[in-house]
């Protein structure tokens, strides 16, 4: 079968991972690309996950795409919003807006020896054709919730971080929240001090080093604006469930 000289190009997911293959094959010359989102916006992870101090655990200026460093972070370690407008302000600067499409979750995919093709099942029923699918799906915005006998007859509130209920007050409120990963590392210090009581269930302990995270100065945002020159680094020393508590 004759092959077209640029493939069709399918991605599965606007996170992190989507936003910048996307960018890249069009920085290489691609244009039949297509991503595939089954939300209403770009994020992945850092659109689903909202929990209270949910952040980046990396020092920001390591989290920025090689071919895209932002300079002005305003923490040592980002928290969620400042990360999620990142990746949009990326989305639209290389102008992979108009390959998404939203809304449109792959269910299945298919390869075909004979066309050598991918037949992708869609959430709305439809079909799409690709020569590539790149998988850009993590694992992060997809609840994991404990198998605990029981656990569907408790009559108080439930939710895990990655879905947390932001209307649900915890002041005053007994909450345990199972897991001891990295969420449940950057919410229970935000929430400890409004809960009654806290309980904390942990299955095996994890490494934890002290985190000195701080508000970068406006001098030290202007020294790193230069991308190519070193600056040294400066500054002062319910129930819930984390996914990454495992």
């Amino acid at each position: 079968m004759e092959r077209r000289s640029q493939p069709s190009v399918a991605i599965i997911g606007a996170g992190f991972g989507g936003i910048g293959m996307a960018i890249q094959l069009k920085e290489a010359g691609f244009s039949d690309i297509t991503v595939f989102e089954k939300a209403n916006d770009v994020g992945g992870c850092w659109r689903e996950n909202t929990y209270p101090g949910a952040a980046c655990d990396v020092p920001s200026h390591l989290y920025s795409y090689s071919f895209e460093l932002k300079s002005d972070w305003s923490r040592r370690f980002a928290e969620q919003e400042e990360i999620l407008t990142y990746i949009r302000h990326c989305a639209e600067k290389y102008q992979v807006w108009s390959h998404i499409r939203f809304n449109t979750e792959v269910n299945a995919a298919e390869f075909d020896d004979d066309s050598g093709q991918w037949t992708l099942t869609l959430s709305d029923g439809n079909t799409a054709v690709a020569d590539v699918v790149i998988p850009a799906c993590g694992q992060l915005s997809r609840p994991a919730y404990p198998r605990i006998e029981g656990l569907d007859d408790f009559q108080g509130e439930i939710f895990h971080s990655a879905t947390w209920n932001h209307d649900y007050n915890l002041d005053g409120k007994k909450v345990a929240v199972i897991g001891t990963g990295a969420s449940a590392i950057q919410f229970v210090p935000r929430i400890a001090p409004v809960v009654n009581k806290l309980t904390l269930f942990q299955r095996s302990a994890p490494h934890v080093i002290p985190k000195s995270d701080y508000a970068y100065p406006k001098r030290v945002q202007a020294c790193s604006h230069d991308s190519r020159r070193h600056c040294g680094q400066v500054g002062g020393q319910h129930t819930v469930s984390s996914n990454r508590a495992r």
